[in-house]
């Protein structure tokens, strides 16, 4: 599906140079869920960044199904992610200004993918799934943690992209909320969603079938 060769990305600032990858090479296959854990700092952010389109590599090949992504323009990159790629973040990221329902529409009004007389009807199904029907004419400040972090997952989710990448889902969260959010993405994977998922947190008992390491850059697969 999605396959980095020989990544590498350096920051650089204050006189010195910060090699965030270093030669990374991974591939995902639909219907993968891959956890990429590591401590702060050693580059999972970096790498999510990349495979995003967020930030742009020193050098390497990124390809998406046959397309080398990394010879893109920004515009055909951020295209090419708002179809395919769903992002779910650690603070959320959601627009403070629109409600619950709005913050869904939002995303599928900005890509266009989903027909305007569906939007509606899509986002209410997404947010009646995740269990927030009773939601939709909140803003952002009033709702939990939780919620927030459900609301961002709906909206990652509004134009049915084969691609959910989530940098630390649950690090601001409790562990029990934590929990049911995991519980989320392996039933989101169930049902056929690819998801590559960076956490600094212990995954002992989490549902996953690829584990990658990530250590000062170097990125190394253990299942």
């Amino acid at each position: 599906m999605i396959e980095l060769k020989e990544i590498s990305k350096t920051y650089r600032g204050f006189g010195a140079d910060y090699p965030a990858l270093r030669k990374v090479n991974m591939r995902i296959e639909r219907g993968d869920y891959a956890m990429v854990v590591g401590k702060s700092g050693s580059g999972k952010s970096t790498l999510l960044n990349i495979l995003t389109g967020l930030d742009r590599t020193d050098s390497g090949t990124i390809s998406f199904e046959g397309n080398h992504l990394e010879t893109w323009t920004e515009s055909q990159f951020a295209a090419w992610r708002g179809r395919n790629v769903g992002i779910v973040f650690q603070f959320y990221q959601l627009l403070p200004s629109l409600t619950v329902l709005n913050n869904v529409l939002f995303s599928m009004d900005l890509v266009g993918s989903i027909p305007k007389v569906k939007r509606v009807e899509r986002a209410l199904f997404l947010l009646e799934s995740m269990g927030l029907e009773s939601k939709t004419g909140k803003l952002p400040s009033e709702l939990s943690g939780g919620e927030r972090q459900r609301v961002a997952i709906a909206r990652a989710l509004a134009n049915d992209p084969p691609l959910l990448v989530a940098d630390e889902p649950t690090g601001n969260l409790d562990s029990s909320t934590g929990k049911s959010i995991q519980e989320l993405f392996a039933k989101l994977n169930r049902s056929g969603k690819t998801i590559i998922q960076v956490t600094h947190e212990n995954v002992g008992t989490l549902e996953y079938n690829r584990l990658f390491k990530m250590e000062d850059g170097i990125l190394a697969e253990s299942l």
